[in-house]
């Protein structure tokens, strides 16, 4: 089975930017559409963004739309997370997970039970 690693959180000032990575090993990871999320301190995880296997689809959350990107190297089993204009409402812990789809047939978001997580990477937006 697939395991993914997540790198690159770290302490930002507003404004600035951070590029995360979602490596995978033991398995495949161009077959899997992969989600990133995050989770602020005393919050539910929400979703942030997810780029399917299909080429070109991408899917962004409001409330990032414009500021976050997500390329994949599938040469390098990689998904990155680039992240721009962080701001104060952009700290957590950011995962990404392998799944199955980013939506369902009736477009509704990918279930989060039973993804392949990887263990997290902390992102803080501080001056």
């Amino acid at each position: 089975q697939v395991q993914l690693v997540e790198s690159g959180g770290g302490l930002v000032q507003p404004g600035g930017s951070l590029r995360l990575s979602c490596t995978a090993s033991g398995g495949t990871l161009a077959l899997y559409a992969v989600g990133w999320y995050r989770q602020a301190p005393g919050k539910e995880r929400e979703r942030v963004s997810c780029i399917s296997t299909k080429p070109g689809a991408t899917y962004y959350e409001d409330v990032v739309k414009g500021r976050f990107t997500v390329p994949r190297d599938n040469s390098k089993s990689t998904v990155y997370l680039q992240m721009d204009g962080l701001g104060l409402q952009d700290p957590g812990v950011y995962y990404c997970a392998a799944q199955s789809a980013c939506r369902n047939p009736d477009g509704t978001p990918w279930s989060t039970r039973y993804l392949i997580w990887g263990q997290g990477t902390p992102v803080t937006v501080s001056s």
